[in-house]
């Protein structure tokens, strides 16, 4: 039987959540859940597979990080779509046996739609949203919002409608969109890839949809922690590393400007008067690391 959707996690040092996600999946002969093992510390790549004989488990040699950890992924599923979910999300039984069911129905609404993400409620508390939507990033600031992010879910954004950007936590993607547009860019590491590959997705033609009739709850940043200094020198980084992959001209460096001139000054003049030194250490490091970068022929910018 052919495989209708392929769902690809990454596991680094997570094994308790990456369990949890796989119990709340029910298994059906036309998919498959794919995880990709980066790199953890401990065998558990091999407790995975001896726990759910049924899930095709990749192990990876080195950290690959985000992208690169999904593009194995990729390149190993069978799936005409594409279910990236992060392993700190679950999905609620109440929903069904084929929760992501909305998501397919959405991408095959119109051969456009490259992509669609389900509502995603945090996992704590009264499950506030994360996401329902994004809106578009700022031309200069890189500023932008997480509609209905912290709010009730009283299903006031129960409507399906495009997004300008995928949300990396839970992304359906067709099989076709991702051959046109490329493979998710590897050069980020962490943090604001799936921002490019949505410009990617974009750019060749397709659109991004939010799908509400399928939702997901997330624990976030289990991986990383928050405000850790993994999560502030990424960030650093990458902001700027999106400027230069995306941004032209004056434009480019009006933001260029912003984001060190500005943001970047007041996170290291925060974090050198309150701390703790080592976000001040990642700021710095992100900046070093992000000029270094202009002379890699990694990063240069898209057309």
């Amino acid at each position: 039987m052919d495989i209708q959707v392929s769902i690809i996690t990454i596991n680094f040092n997570g094994l308790a959540d990456t369990c949890a996600l796989i119990d709340t999946i029910t298994f059906n002969d036309n998919m498959e859940v794919i995880v990709v093992d980066n790199a953890s510390r401990e065998d558990e790549a091999g407790e995975i597979e001896r726990r759910y004989p049924t899930v095709r488990v990749i192990r990876s040699s080195q950290n690959l990080g985000f992208a690169g950890g999904n593009n194995l992924g990729i390149k190993a599923a069978r799936g005409k779509y594409l279910f990236f979910i992060n392993n700190d999300t679950v999905f609620h039984r109440e929903q069904g046996k084929t929760p992501f069911q909305p998501l397919i129905d959405r991408l095959e609404s119109s051969d456009k739609i490259g992509a669609a993400c389900p509502k995603i409620r945090f996992a704590w508390d009264n499950t506030p949203i994360q996401f329902a939507g994004y809106t578009p990033l700022s031309n200069i600031t890189l500023r932008n919002r997480s509609i209905g992010y912290g709010e009730e879910d009283h299903g006031q954004y129960d409507t399906a409608h495009p997004t300008p950007y995928a949300h990396g936590a839970a992304m359906m993607v067709k099989r076709e969109a991702i051959d046109k547009a490329g493979l998710m860019p590897e050069c980020y590491f962490l943090y604001y890839e799936e921002l490019d590959w949505s410009m990617m997705l974009t750019r060749a033609g397709y659109t991004i949809w939010y799908e509400p009739a399928c939702t997901i709850y997330h624990k976030e940043s289990q991986a990383t922690g928050q405000n850790s200094p993994l999560k502030t020198y990424y960030l650093t980084r990458n902001r700027l590393l999106l400027v230069k992959r995306n941004f032209h001209g004056f434009k480019k460096y009006i933001s260029y400007g912003y984001l060190m001139g500005l943001v970047a000054m007041r996170d290291i003049v925060k974090y050198s008067l309150k701390g703790p030194k080592s976000l001040l250490r990642a700021s710095l490091a992100g900046l070093r690391d992000f000029h270094h970068s202009q002379f890699s022929m990694l990063n240069t910018p898209l057309s």
